[in-house]
C-alpha cells in the first residue's frame, strides 16, 4: 500500500456567510465547504484539520490546514483546482506536501490575530463586515497600558467564552501565554488595529480582551484593573465580547 500524502493548505476566507470553521450538520462552514470540494477533485472523503476554530463571522488571512490523500494531483494543481471550485469568499493561497507527522493544529506554536475597528462618526458600508464601529472617543494611551497587563503567561478564565475548550489541551486549563498585545492606529486616524499573538487562545478570548480594552478606552475601567480581572478568573469580571466581524486570524506560526 502506498503512503498517503500529507498536504498543507494556506487559506484566506471571508467568514461573513459562514457559521465558523468547524463542520456542522445543518450550517455552512469553511471546513465543510472545502472538504466537499476536495471530494469533487479527488473522489476521496477526507478530514481537513484546521489550525484552530474560528467563530461565525470571523475572517482569516492565513489559516493553515492539512489533509491526507492518495491523489497524485500536484500541489499546484490542487491549489488551482480548488480555487476554481470554491466560492469567491474562500481561497487557497498555497498548497505544499509536508511530512507525514505534520498536523496544522498540534504543530502550531503561536497564532496572531488582528482586530480592526473605527471610532469615526460614520462607517463606510463596505467596511461593515470587516471592521467594528465603536461610537465613542477612546483613550488610546489607556488601552495600550491595559494591554500590557495581558502580555505574559496567565490563567485567562476571565476572558474565556463558555464551552469548546480542546480536550487534548485540557491539562493546560485556561493558562495561555500572550507574546504580544498591542494597538496600532491606521490612516485615517480613526482606524485602529489590535495585534495579539499567543501560544493558544480560548473560545472568544481575543474578542473578550478587545471588549474589555474598549471599556478601558471609554474610561469605564482603569488600566490597572485589568490585573484584577485576570486574577478573578471569572468571566463576569471582564468586559463584553467584541463583535466577531472585526476579527481576523492573521497568521499561524510554526517552527
Amino acid at each position: 500500500m502506498s503512503r498517503k500524502r500529507n498536504i498543507k493548505l494556506l487559506l484566506a476566507f471571508d467568514g461573513t456567510a459562514y457559521a465558523g470553521w468547524q463542520k456542522q450538520k445543518s450550517e455552512k462552514t469553511i471546513q465543510g465547504v472545502i472538504e466537499d470540494r476536495l471530494h469533487v477533485m479527488t473522489g476521496e472523503r477526507t478530514c481537513l484539520h484546521g489550525a484552530g476554530r474560528t467563530d461565525a463571522g470571523v475572517h482569516a488571512l492565513g489559516m493553515a490546514a492539512n489533509f491526507a490523500t492518495d491523489t497524485e494531483i500536484s500541489c499546484h494543481g490542487l491549489a488551482r483546482g480548488l480555487n476554481s471550485l470554491l466560492p469567491a469568499d474562500i481561497r487557497v493561497l498555497e498548497a505544499a506536501e509536508v511530512e507525514a507527522g505534520f498536523h496544522a493544529r498540534r504543530n502550531a506554536r503561536a497564532k496572531t490575530y488582528w482586530y480592526n475597528l473605527t471610532n469615526g462618526p460614520v462607517q463606510l458600508p463596505t467596511e461593515r463586515f470587516y471592521c467594528a464601529h465603536v461610537f465613542a472617543e477612546l483613550d488610546l494611551t489607556a488601552i495600550k497600558s491595559g494591554l500590557a497587563y495581558v502580555a505574559g503567561t496567565y490563567d485567562f478564565s476571565s476572558f474565556e467564552g463558555s464551552g469548546s475548550r480542546d480536550p487534548e489541551l485540557a491539562g493546560r486549563g485556561a493558562v495561555r501565554t500572550i507574546i504580544e498585545a498591542g494597538l496600532e492606529t491606521l490612516e485615517p486616524g480613526s482606524y485602529h488595529r489590535f495585534v495579539i499573538t499567543g501560544d493558544g487562545f480560548l473560545r472568544h478570548m481575543v474578542r473578550n480582551i478587545v471588549g474589555t480594552m474598549l471599556e478601558v478606552g471609554r474610561g469605564r475601567l482603569a488600566p490597572a484593573e485589568v490585573a484584577g480581572i485576570l486574577a478573578a478568573r471569572d468571566r463576569s469580571a471582564a468586559g463584553p465580547t467584541a463583535p466577531a466581524h472585526g476579527l481576523f486570524l492573521k497568521e499561524v506560526h510554526y517552527e
